[in-house]
């Protein structure tokens, strides 16, 4: 494949119609591969916009900092999931009627 440079703009319509039409279409239709792709969305996903600028050489302390963040966001998700998995169960046991 030919190297081409994409803008912000276009990486972020890229990324869209992966969502909405599918990975594989998408990769096809721009002639992109599959590494491509997933690295702009985790670009997007640490950095917001700005990382999917042209490269910027990023402080090792930063980019540390964005991986726990990261991780600590889905750590907190999956707390809550299970917060919310426990309450629905406990609401599900409560309005049981008993029988004796």
């Amino acid at each position: 494949m030919e190297k081409r440079k994409f803008t912000v703009d276009q990486k972020l319509a890229i990324l869209k119609e992966a969502e909405t039409e599918g990975v594989a279409q998408t990769l096809r239709k721009h002639n992109i591969y599959g590494n491509m792709l997933y690295k702009w969305k985790e670009q997007l996903e640490t950095r917001g916009k700005e990382g999917l600028k042209p490269y910027q050489r990023i402080d090792p302390e930063v980019k540390r900092l964005q991986l726990e963040n990261l991780a600590l966001k889905k750590l907190l998700a999956d707390k809550e999931l299970a917060i919310a998995v426990k309450d629905a169960l406990l609401k599900k046991v409560q309005s049981k009627p008993r029988i004796n």
